[in-house]
């Protein structure tokens, strides 16, 4: 019998399909174009309000990626820890507000 995994285990183990999807087979990393495409198909308001060009590279120095270096599933979580709030914030009932501290 199939051991029932939690709606966040599952959420959890998204993200890291779809980061190594972005990234392609035997890949540690996401380059610039592909981490585009990453926010594009799955963070798509992200993606939106983001800024373009400049609001991108905003983002890379958000998550500690100089430019022309690779993006990291480790960088990529730092911008996940940013937008729990933030995605929290617009989806929970308006008398809700996260308080919570990132590391």
């Amino acid at each position: 019998m199939a051991e029932k995994v939690s709606d966040l285990e599952k959420a959890i183990s998204t993200l890291v399909t779809e980061f190594h999807k972005a990234g392609g087979e035997n890949s540690n990393g996401l380059n610039t174009d592909q981490f585009k495409n990453l926010l594009s198909a799955q963070l798509p308001t992200l993606a939106k309000t983001s800024g373009g060009e400049q609001g991108l590279s905003t983002m890379m120095q958000t998550m500690g990626v100089k430019d022309g270096e690779e993006i990291s599933f480790s960088s990529f979580w730092k911008l996940i820890q940013t937008q729990a709030s933030s995605l929290f914030d617009q989806m929970s009932p308006k008398t809700t507000k996260c308080t919570c501290v990132m590391l």
